[in-house]
């Protein structure tokens, strides 16, 4: 495959993965990978795998190809190259929690010599080596490369690493507890979604959705921490960014706390765990929390009597008997009742709660 083939090929799978036929994408990249005879058309196509590996949470993959990426840029021996594949090997061990392999390779970009860096590339340098230095629990010196990463996006015009920037400074002020500043920095991500995203991976819109929701309750403001974080799972899911959906799990559950509502936590939790072992087709995992979120169901009660599905799993028209036991609208309408199936006592006419 030559070079012109290469950059169609690539341009193609781009395509793709912006209208979320993200398995077709890398298909059509791995092909590239396979095929290519042009080693730039590799490094550009390794890249690509990088980034979609990365906002699907396959953090092993993501380093998997960082290192091929850079074996490829000293093929080439243009330090450029090597200053990209470095930033992506940094990137790629702090997703996996290895910070001082992130710091280290970090500084190997910043010391590159006789490269033209690009100022967005020295601000996402900056922004890897926050989340490290964040991570080790090195908080002035992670705020000195937030704020560094931050005026390379705004001197640069840059709303896409300025969303990042903000996301990581809400964890950070989460962190340290100041949980005003921890809703605004990802308020603003949000904000730069809604006003310049249009054409960015929805995974933007589930950090800054996330973080918004982790800072919602700690303020005590549960109902807006649930609703930011569905739409942050909503999306998690889509992608099959199980890191993402963890966290997620996470915060449902501390929400759940919050409101002193342990059943109807653990109820959330096993029905979403439910989801995501159906999608990866794990059965034993899948069995297990079927039969958790059932015995939970029955524990609360939250199901029609008439029927018997579960109730709360889905947005349903919901009908009150006297008696406080609630059926499905449609079950009572289809099939009427002279008394409530659940408790057998009869009811004149059915309530209005």
């Amino acid at each position: 495959m030559g070079q012109d083939q290469t950059k169609q090929q690539i341009e193609k799978g781009l395509h793709l993965y912006q209208s979320n036929q993200t398995e077709k994408a890398l298909q059509v990249w791995m092909r590239v990978l396979e095929k290519s005879a042009d080693p730039a058309g590799r490094f550009r196509v390794l890249g690509c795998l990088i980034t979609a590996h990365a906002e699907m949470g396959r953090y092993k993959d993501m380093l998997k190809f960082a290192v091929v990426q850079i074996d490829t840029a000293r093929e080439l021996e243009d330090p450029n190259y090597l200053t990209e594949g470095y930033l992506n090997l940094a990137r790629s061990n702090e997703k996996l929690c290895e910070f001082q392999k992130t710091i280290s390779y970090c500084k190997t970009c910043l010391n590159m010599q006789g490269t033209t860096v690009s100022p967005q590339l020295n601000g996402q340098v900056s922004l890897s080596m926050g989340n490290a230095f964040l991570g080790l629990s090195i908080f002035q010196k992670a705020l000195e490369c937030f704020e560094k990463a931050l005026r390379y996006a705004h001197n640069n015009d840059d709303k896409m690493l300025e969303c990042r920037v903000c996301c990581s400074l809400g964890n950070f002020y989460a962190q340290i507890k100041d949980y005003e500043k921890a809703l605004f920095f990802p308020c603003k991500a949000a904000e730069l979604v809604n006003d310049y995203g249009a054409g960015w991976s929805l995974k933007y819109r589930a950090m800054s959705q996330y973080h918004m929701a982790v800072a919602y309750r700690k303020l005590g403001r549960l109902a807006d921490a649930m609703d930011c974080c569905e739409e942050s799972m909503k999306i998690a899911l889509q992608h099959g960014d199980r890191p993402l959906q963890a966290l997620c799990l996470l915060c449902f559950a501390d929400i759940h706390l919050s409101r002193r509502d342990v059943q109807l936590g653990l109820l959330k939790l096993h029905c979403l765990c439910e989801r995501i072992y159906r999608t990866k087709g794990q059965q034993r995992e899948l069995r297990d929390h079927v039969v958790k979120f059932h015995e939970c169901v029955e524990e609360m009660e939250l199901y029609c009597g008439m029927c018997g599905e579960s109730i709360g799993e889905k947005n349903n028209q919901l009908q009150a008997l006297p008696c406080s036991h609630f059926f499905h609208l449609k079950c009572l309408q289809t099939n009427g009742t002279r008394g409530c199936p659940n408790c057998r006592r009869l009811s004149v006419k059915p309530g209005y709660v």
